[in-house]
Order: structure tokens, then sequence, then C-alpha cells
């Protein structure tokens, strides 16, 4: 389990890597059709804003996965093993929490604004746009479980890959 999971935090890792190319590609292409042509592209901007809202979302489960988001280290690093067990254990409760309203509201708001679509982009589904909430937050809320049974059980929340090292052969 902890090898798939892995290497599904690594293909996601790539697809922001891939979203990221493709923004820059388009605004530059948006850019040069507007200065160097002089004929503005009516698409390209709504378009480089839905491939930074999938950016955004992709590397936010990946830099859960990792711990890599904004936090206090040095504060609860100092603390004693049992009051760093409760931070962290409400900390990463706060987290799921967050993740579970974002996967339930992400959700509902796929399935209502479903056939909705974009502006200027006439063949793309708003749906598709919104889809990335419920994936990001289902992923997280995965990652954030994973993590709070770590803390009740070991009394630390494992890292990575590390945190899925405990489960079922791969």
């Amino acid at each position: 389990m902890r090898k798939i999971f892995g290497r599904l935090i690594d293909l996601i890792e790539w697809w922001a890597t891939l979203l990221l190319v493709l923004m820059v590609v388009l605004v530059l292409l948006g850019v040069f059709f507007r200065y160097a042509l002089g004929a503005s592209l009516a698409w390209y901007d709504e378009f480089a804003s839905y491939l930074l809202v999938w950016l955004t979302f992709s590397g936010t489960v990946v830099a859960s996965y990792r711990q890599r988001h904004i936090g206090f280290e040095v504060v609860v690093d100092r603390l004693q093993p049992r009051a760093r067990r409760i931070v962290d254990f409400v900390s990463e409760s706060f987290v799921l929490f967050f993740s579970g309203v974002l996967l339930y509201y992400g959700w509902l708001l796929t399935r209502k604004m479903g056939d909705e679509t974009a502006v200027s982009l006439v063949w793309i589904k708003m749906g598709w746009i919104y889809s990335v909430l419920p994936i990001a937050g289902g992923l997280m809320f995965l990652i954030s479980v994973k993590r709070l049974i770590d803390i009740v059980s070991t009394g630390e929340a494992k890292r990575g890959d590390a945190a899925w090292s405990g489960l079922s052969s791969e």
C-alpha cells in the first residue's frame, strides 16, 4: 500500500510540474500574441487560471503528504513528547476536518456546476475544473487519517513514505 500511495503522490507531483510548464507556455503564448502580433487571445487568461487552480490543489496534496506546509516546528520540537503528541493530534484533527469539508463541499459544487461551461472556452465543463476540490480533499483526508493513526499508535506523525510503511504488503 505504501508503495502504491507513494507512486500516486509522485504521479501527482509530475502532474503539477506538467501543469506549471503548460501554464508558463500558455502565458508566454498570450504575451507573444498580444505584443508581437498585436492580436490578443481571448481565452488564454481564463485557461491559465484553471491550470493555476489545478496546480495549487495538486501541490497541496503533495505538500500535505510530505508535511511541507507552514508550521511551527521550532516551537513544537521544543515540547515534551506528551505535549508534542497532543499538539500533533489537535493540529492533524483540524487538517482532517478541513479535508473533509473540502471533499464534501467540493463534491457538491462539482455536481451542481457540472454542466456549466467556461466563459471563453465553451467546450470546458466547469465540473472538470471543480473536480480538483473533492479529489484533493479526499487524498488529503486519507493522508490525515493515516497520520492520526500514527499519532495515536506510535506517538508521532511520520513523514511522507514512512507514514505508509506500516500498511499491508506492497
